[in-house]
């Protein structure tokens, strides 16, 4: 029930919705306010406990326009109460016959809508990496390649192209067991074939340091004044040659953040969240040293918390 103008009571009144006739009914005077109204909520509530063989969905999935049916084949089902072997069967005959050509992309697809999720990485993303990996399927040269290398690698070259990199450590930790090694070579194959068959380059878009530091600090549980700290930072850190790569610049930057802040955090720690080695982070840190007065905010640190920091 809610309240609605009655044109006959002149005023706000209760009404009742009757969902079987779709009418909208004035609860004091009668008057049906609206009728054949249509309802948009769910026929029915599914929960994860129910059995299989009541599942009251009658449509399937989205189409998907990188599948040459728009993932809409017809699948033969076994009938209930049927014993032996299915596959034994006409029907079963049959459906081996007519066996979707897309099922190896199906399982690529899913295998990479897996990986987003375990990242938290958002739709556009995935729907980048699949399209990247249906450009590569369609040369058919990836025969005897590592499946989850070339998998993992269009993900890594997806989130390039979306201005939301992930280091290679990242996209390695959800890769089904491929190493970086492997996916380094992957991701060049890829670039490869991707230039070989428009003709140019492949735009992979810049990373820079700034890209990483809220996940990272996040990681460390640092508060909002010293994840602002490390992004002004991190950001007058691109005005100076410091020829390091933006993940190391980041791991840096937080490591000094954190050493002018109460939080200090270990080098250790500040190693596991980012994914760079101790020895990374303190010649990076290095580096860093001398532009110090240049870099850290003035409104975070003083001259004098510059010059107690532990040199390099």
């Amino acid at each position: 029930m809610g309240d609605v103008y009655c044109s006959d009571c002149k005023r706000q009144t209760e009404v009742v919705f009757d969902h079987t006739a779709g009418d909208t009914v004035c609860s004091e005077c009668g008057l049906v306010l609206e009728s054949h109204s249509i309802d948009e909520t769910s026929e029915w509530r599914t929960f994860a406990n129910e059995s299989g063989d009541n599942d009251p969905v009658r449509v399937g999935g989205p189409t998907n326009p990188l599948l040459a049916d728009g993932g809409l084949s017809t699948v033969i089902a076994k009938p209930n109460g049927v014993s032996g072997e299915f596959l034994s069967s006409s029907l079963g005959r049959w459906q081996n016959r007519g066996s979707n050509p897309d099922r190896g992309l199906i399982v690529a697809f899913k295998t990479i809508a897996t990986m987003s999720d375990r990242l938290g990485l958002v739709a556009t993303i995935k729907d980048r990496a699949n399209e990247i990996y249906k450009k590569v399927e369609d040369q058919k040269s990836s025969r005897g390649r590592n499946q989850d290398a070339l998998l993992a690698a269009c993900l890594y070259i997806a989130c390039r192209q979306e201005d939301k990199p992930r280091t290679v450590k990242e996209i390695c930790s959800v890769a089904n067991g491929a190493t970086k090694k492997e996916i380094g070579r992957a991701k060049e194959y890829i670039v490869k074939q991707l230039g070989l068959e428009n003709g140019q380059s492949v735009e992979m878009g810049t990373i820079h340091a700034g890209d990483f530091m809220r996940r990272f600090c996040s990681n460390l549980g640092m508060n909002k004044q010293a994840v602002k700290a490390a992004q002004e930072s991190v950001q007058k850190s691109e005005d100076f040659d410091i020829r390091r790569s933006p993940i190391s610049i980041s791991a840096a930057v937080i490591y000094i953040i954190t050493q002018l802040s109460d939080d200090k955090k270990p080098l250790r720690d500040i190693s596991l969240a980012t994914g760079v080695a101790e020895g990374t982070i303190r010649n990076a840190y290095k580096d860093l040293h001398s532009h110090l007065e240049k870099i850290i905010p003035n409104w975070y640190a003083k001259e004098e918390d510059l010059k107690n920091l532990c040199s390099p």
